[in-house]
């Protein structure tokens, strides 16, 4: 018992380092982790104090845990079955599948980070970039059943949206945005997951991801995590409120219980004097190839640039940017008028009536700023003429209702500061005109303008 036993140097050095992994996995690590989350709690129960709207027991959860749940729930594991009897392959390999594919989808929802560091960071360059004219919030989101899960429909205009609409109702709740694949890029995708993301793949054929994605949806509604979807499916090429594409719709709509939580879904309309992506969506809808994405270096010198511009003091501005929140719409309400019950069974399709209303009332929702106005109004004529028709233009949306964020100065100086855009940007010449080859762009601008008065010209004629 009390014999020496000699070992070489290596191997004592290798035996305290695996002793020193094990202290610390079994005693220090847990210790260290208690500490932290007991932190995270606290600083969530401080901030659901001031939120009107608390965050979901369902997006705290930890991401491990919502992907077994997810990869686990009867309804997936269903089509798993389906999946490998259809494709011929081991249960085994199609759960597999299915696993990974929650693990795709389910976020890593970060209270710190999305309140701590993205609000914070969204204030910033929305503020930086853009003169901020805050809609109607408030008398929206104020009436809304507080026990309901809000889904923000809005119509896809830039990049810039999620930046805007995070920061607007940033002192209400935190928002589970559905994202494109465009931000499945590192560390991007790190930080999108962060704020609560959900990545989706749009125009998958794949039955089964659909279904986990679908499950995914669902859940996270029925929980009361708040959504905010583009049914447009992507950002508008044209400038107008296009149709809405049914997926992500359809996932609500067949997941829904009328004796359950309710589901409100928020038009919210999106307008900018200045579109970032402008000339990239103007030239992709003149060649027709929507697949466009902007590289990462002309991104990177486009900030450095506007950046250089702020510090030397003779940065412009991106003119003004809104956000129109219109009146609700109640998912048990909508299903009861229609005669569809749970699972959205009816005689007709209740889920493209809902995304015909829902952009219906986003059209009405979208702001009228000075640029998009002026533009709308561009023609022969001089400056007097022009005037006119912007009096007109502006009679006419006053008459249906148009939300009207124009500059405070008046009309006279909303027109003034809207040429001085036009002509700085080169869209415009001095006699007033639209110049060779720049009549897509203004026509890009003149679009939701045109749009509205279209139907609200439609609907008198009908009336």
């Amino acid at each position: 018992m009390n014999a020496t036993v000699e070992l070489p140097l290596w191997l004592v050095i290798l035996v305290v380092v695996l002793s020193a992994i094990a202290a610390l996995d079994r005693i220090l690590v847990p210790s260290v982790r208690w500490f932290f989350r007991r932190r995270m709690e606290q600083a969530v129960a401080r901030l659901n104090a001031r939120l009107e709207r608390p965050i979901a027991p369902f997006k705290l959860a930890r991401r491990h845990d919502m992907i077994l749940r997810l990869a686990y729930d009867p309804k997936v594991m269903q089509a798993v079955a389906e999946q490998a009897a259809e494709a011929g392959i081991p249960p085994n390999v199609a759960a597999e599948q299915a696993r990974d594919y929650a693990a795709e989808i389910v976020p890593a929802f970060s209270a710190t980070m999305y309140f701590g560091f993205a609000v914070q960071l969204a204030r910033w360059i929305t503020r930086a970039f853009y003169e901020v004219r805050i809609g109607s919030v408030s008398e929206t989101l104020d009436r809304i059943d507080r026990d309901a899960t809000v889904v923000f429909v809005m119509n896809h205009r830039s990049n810039m949206d999620y930046v805007l609409v995070t920061w607007l109702i940033a002192d209400r709740q935190a928002i589970s945005y559905a994202v494109g694949e465009w931000a499945r890029v590192w560390p991007l995708s790190r930080l999108i997951r962060g704020m609560g993301a959900y990545f989706i793949r749009r125009g998958s054929r794949n039955t089964l991801y659909r279904r986990v994605l679908a499950r995914y949806v669902q859940m996270a509604a029925s929980e009361g995590v708040a959504q905010a979807i583009f049914p447009e499916g992507g950002l508008s090429l044209d400038g107008k409120v296009g149709a809405a594409r049914l997926g992500l719709l359809s996932y609500f709509v067949a997941g829904f219980d009328p004796a359950g939580r309710d589901v409100l879904f928020v038009p919210v309309g999106l307008a900018y004097d200045r579109v970032l992506e402008d000339r990239v969506l103007v030239e992709a809808a003149d060649t027709g190839q929507r697949r466009f994405r902007p590289t990462v270096v002309g991104a990177a010198a486009f900030s450095a640039r506007m950046l250089w511009r702020m510090l030397r003091g003779n940065f412009p501005g991106f003119g003004a940017t809104a956000a129109g929140f219109g009146a609700p719409v109640s998912l048990r309400a909508f299903m009861a008028e229609s005669g569809a019950g749970a699972g959205g069974d009816a005689g007709g399709d209740p889920v493209a009536a809902l995304g015909a209303e829902m952009m219906a009332r986003i059209v009405r929702s979208v702001p009228v700023l000075p640029v998009p106005l002026v533009a709308a109004a561009l023609g022969a004529g001089d400056a007097g003429a022009l005037a006119a028709r912007v009096a007109d233009l502006v009679r006419r949306l006053e008459a249906d209702g148009a939300s009207l964020r124009l500059h405070p100065g008046g009309l006279d100086e909303t027109l003034r500061r809207a040429l001085r855009h036009l002509q700085r940007r080169g869209m415009i010449g001095p006699d007033l005109q639209v110049r060779a080859g720049k009549e897509g762009l203004v026509a890009f601008y003149a679009a939701p303008v045109l749009q509205r008065l279209e139907r609200a010209d439609a609907a008198t004629r009908q009336t």
